[in-house]
């Protein structure tokens, strides 16, 4: 009987082997069509132009790049960080940039895991984490944000996988007194992930109100939210005066005037732009919605926000943050179709979430896998001033996406606060008329 049946430890590896080779067969047609789509790449050219202007001394806002004459967006301490490109050929760092980002679709995806189902991030687990983690990223590496990231060589990839791994840390774990530090760095490359920092301070604090308020707090100080917000407001604070003292004239002109200048980055109007500002500005038929999109950021934003701190209080860690990023994507002034990486969180939560596993979360795939939004005209023209009700729909893909989560998640908290408790009412002890001793046993 025992030389029939197969050993357990000697069966246990094949299926993550074959998860491997799946993944590894995927990424490898994923490679072999981008170049056969004879990709530009165009990001990443100009993420070398800043660190090379930078290196010369030159004026970092004033740099254009590429045939597209391109302009640096972020703060000065991108440019420290893009250094390295310089090291090598374009043709080397290009090689290098897709494999780079394709080991972050991984990290991505096993982070996304982790955060939705962390009993994964136990060791015992740790075959199931990987091989769960190579069969879906054989799988989401061809939608249209991963796609897009890898097709410009951007880094949303990498911002990404850096918030998750702060978020995703456990407390008294290893490396848990560093949580906050990929947030810090990654909000002083790129804005958007301070609104992480609003979700732990919010959240934090209100955990620390209900632990002080059950007295439950004595003692302990601050919170794994407040402890990580700090970090990263410590982080971010000190990358940004390091900058200021090391480059002083460019980071004058990044926070006084650059960071204001949402036209050098691109037309709002653009089908690209999946923001509530450009949505507002297709629906408008206008480049600039003005104080339409401020208002209605501030309504959204503001909604939605509170339901990622209630979340988050409730203890559902996963919630609260795929609603933080899909809130950063809406109130930002432009945020490129590539920037909506955090689909990937999402689709892991809605398959692990939903009482309707496949359907809902095939529904949301096809919206990330169908390249929709470039169905309608799009060229230098600026067709999208004039899109009609049906182009209008295809354009705004993404925020719509993102409203019907937000949505769906409101309604299950109605449900839940309208579904009565179990024992409000006993029908079978009222019926039987147990005596209170039997009652109480």
């Amino acid at each position: 009987m025992s030389v029939s049946t197969p050993s357990p430890t000697r069966a246990r590896p094949w299926p993550l082997v074959t998860a491997a080779a799946v993944c590894l067969l995927s990424f490898t047609a994923f490679w072999v069509a981008q170049r056969l789509a004879h990709v530009n790449m165009l990001d990443v050219m100009v993420y070398r132009a800043e660190a090379e202007t930078l290196r010369s001394g030159g004026d970092l806002y004033e740099m254009r790049a590429t045939s597209a004459n391109l302009a640096m967006t972020y703060p000065p301490f991108a440019a420290v960080l893009f250094l390295p490109l310089t090291l090598v050929g374009v043709p080397l760092m290009r090689t290098l940039n897709t494999t780079g980002n394709l080991l972050l679709v991984v990290a991505l995806v096993q982070l996304s895991l982790q955060l939705v189902r962390p009993a994964l991030s136990r060791r015992a687990a740790r075959a199931d984490l990987w091989r769960t983690t190579l069969w879906i990223a054989a799988v989401v590496v061809w939608c249209e944000p991963v796609w897009t990231t890898l097709r410009y060589g951007q880094i949303n990839l990498l911002i990404a996988v850096a918030v998750l791994w702060d978020l995703t840390r456990r407390e008294g774990g290893r490396g848990s007194r560093w949580a906050g530090l990929g947030i810090g760095l990654a909000t002083a490359v790129k804005l958007t992930p301070g609104l992480f920092v609003v979700l732990l301070f919010a959240a934090g604090l209100l955990l620390w109100r209900r632990d002080r308020s059950a007295g439950a707090g004595a003692g302990r100080g601050v919170n794994v939210w407040l402890r990580t917000a700090l970090t990263a407001t410590g982080v971010f604070l000190v990358t940004t005066l390091v900058m200021a003292v090391v480059l002083p004239a460019d980071s004058k002109k990044f926070w006084t005037r650059t960071l204001f200048e949402t036209g050098r980055v691109g037309h709002t109007e653009e089908t690209a732009n999946q923001s509530l500002s450009g949505v507002l500005a297709r629906l408008m038929h206008t480049d600039a919605p003005g104080l339409w999109w401020v208002a209605a950021a501030l309504l959204l934003g503001g909604a939605a926000m509170v339901l990622a701190v209630r979340a988050a209080v409730r203890g559902d860690r996963a919630v609260a943050v795929v609603i933080t990023a899909f809130t950063a994507l809406m109130i930002s002034p432009i945020s490129w179709s590539h920037h909506w990486v955090w689909a990937v969180t999402l689709l892991i939560l809605l398959y692990e979430r939903s009482t309707r596993a496949w359907p809902v979360t095939a529904a949301v795939a096809l919206v990330f896998a169908s390249f929709a939004l470039w169905w309608v005209p799009h060229d230098p023209g600026r067709p999208e001033l004039e899109q009609n009700a049906g182009q209008m729909l295809l354009s705004a893909v993404y925020p719509l996406t993102a409203l019907a989560v937000f949505a769906g998640y409101a309604l299950s908290l109605r449900r839940t606060r309208q579904e009565p408790l179990p024992t409000a009412v006993p029908q079978p002890r009222q019926k039987t008329r147990e005596p209170e001793s039997a009652r109480s046993a």
